[in-house]
This record gives structure tokens, C-alpha cells and sequence, in this order.
């Protein structure tokens, strides 16, 4: 009865969406190493700090379609106070990250929010991650400070650790099925108003490539949740 394969590993494998997820937070808090936990299911010992722009893709399939993740790595720009508009244009998720050891990680997040906020799509899926959990001994900002902070701004958040790969994955897949739900909310009123006229125009338009508030919704879900 079940039809074929999953789809991975296929090179002329059909791509229903593309979407931009960018990495940010301060140096040293584990950013590359999520990335290469996720995308690789890698994790480096003796990770450098990363240079030049660096992004990774991964295809999973959602809801019976392909989606291809393309991660973006902040290249240690941060370091400099330098991370560029071009690295959060056509972004439609962001992963803020921190690392609960070292509590001026944590307490920097607001003002990558806002850095985020001035230069991303207003609706962009973010995701708060405490990274790190491995070092619980070390723990030096709570689970509830976090947790309260990603409420009141309305953000999905969790604890992840890249090195025994907890939580990684379903912080990446938090995200990705966020916008894919919206994304094809827009597309279902899309398909609907085109209903009256041909209902064929959407065909070829399978691929989105999301620009600034080409995808979100207008409303983001989380803002009116107590």
C-alpha cells in the first residue's frame, strides 16, 4: 500500500520551499555548532570561531512536501557589532541564541531582538535557544528567566545542547513547520481567490523563495497568548 521512499537523498528530488533561517547571537554560544549538529549531525570539539559567510542547507519533508532549510551562519561578524542587513534579508526564522553559562549571553538577547526586529520581516518566526545544557553544573541563567522573557516578546523557545544533540532538532523543526503552516494558510486564501477565475495559475509557483513580507502573516499567532 505505502508509495515509495521518503524522498531523501535523491539528487533530482523536487523542492516545494525554500526557506531562510538566520543564527544569531553573541560569539562562542554555540551558533556553528547547532548548525552543524542539524544540518551534518556533527558536533566538533574544536569548533574555530567562523569566518566569511557561511550557510548550509538540509531537505526534510513537512506534510508530504519538500523544504529545503537554508541556515545561515553569522561568520563571527558579531564579534565586530557588524552583522549586515543583507544577512537577515528574505530571512523568514531566526534562532537567537544564547548560552546558559554565561549570563551576559543571555542578557545581550534583547538587543539582538531589536537588531532583528529594525532589520527582518516584522512577522519573522523566532525561536529563543538556552544552549549548552550539557554544563547544568555550570547553569548560570535560569529556565524561567528565559521562559518568561520568550512569553512577554513572543517567541518560541528552547534549552538545546549541540554536543549530546538535545533538543536541535525540534528547535530547527519548531521553526520550519511555523512558516510552513503560515506559508501555506497564504497559499490555501490564494488558491481560493483564484478558484473563480483559473484555478491552474498557482501550478508553477511551487517554489518560494520568501522576500520581506512576502510570507508571513500579518498577525503573528504567538502575540496574544497570556
Amino acid at each position: 500500500m505505502a508509495s515509495g521512499g521518503s524522498g531523501y537523498g535523491e539528487g533530482s528530488q523536487k523542492i516545494d520551499y525554500v526557506f531562510k533561517i538566520v543564527l544569531i547571537g553573541d560569539s562562542a554560544v554555540g551558533k556553528s555548532q547547532i548548525l552543524s549538529r542539524f544540518a551534518r549531525n556533527e558536533f566538533s570539539l574544536d569548533s574555530k570561531a567562523t569566518i566569511g559567510v557561511e550557510f548550509q542547507t538540509r531537505t526534510l519533508v513537512i506534510q508530504h512536501k519538500s523544504v529545503k532549510a537554508q541556515i545561515w551562519d553569522t561568520a563571527g561578524q558579531e564579534r565586530y557589532r557588524a552583522v549586515t542587513s543583507a544577512y537577515y534579508r528574505g530571512a523568514v526564522g531566526a534562532m537567537l541564541v544564547y548560552d546558559i553559562t554565561k549570563r551576559q549571553t543571555f542578557d545581550h538577547i534583547p538587543r539582538w531582538l531589536e537588531e532583528l526586529r529594525s532589520h527582518a520581516d516584522k512577522n519573522i518566526v523566532i525561536i529563543l535557544i538556552g544552549n549548552k545544557t550539557d554544563l547544568e553544573d555550570q547553569r548560570a541563567v535560569p529556565t524561567e528567566d528565559a521562559k518568561e522573557f520568550a512569553q512577554q516578546e513572543g517567541l518560541f523557545f528552547l534549552e538545546t545542547s549541540a554536543l549530546e544533540a538535545t533538543n536541535v532538532e525540534d528547535a530547527f523543526m519548531t521553526v520550519l513547520t511555523e512558516i510552513f503552516n503560515i506559508v501555506n494558510k497564504k497559499n490555501l486564501v490564494a488558491s481560493e481567490d483564484q478558484a473563480n477565475g483559473n484555478p491552474g495559475t498557482l501550478a508553477g509557483k511551487k517554489i518560494i523563495v520568501p522576500g520581506p513580507g512576502q510570507v508571513i502573516p500579518e498577525k503573528n499567532r504567538m502575540c496574544c497568548r497570556s
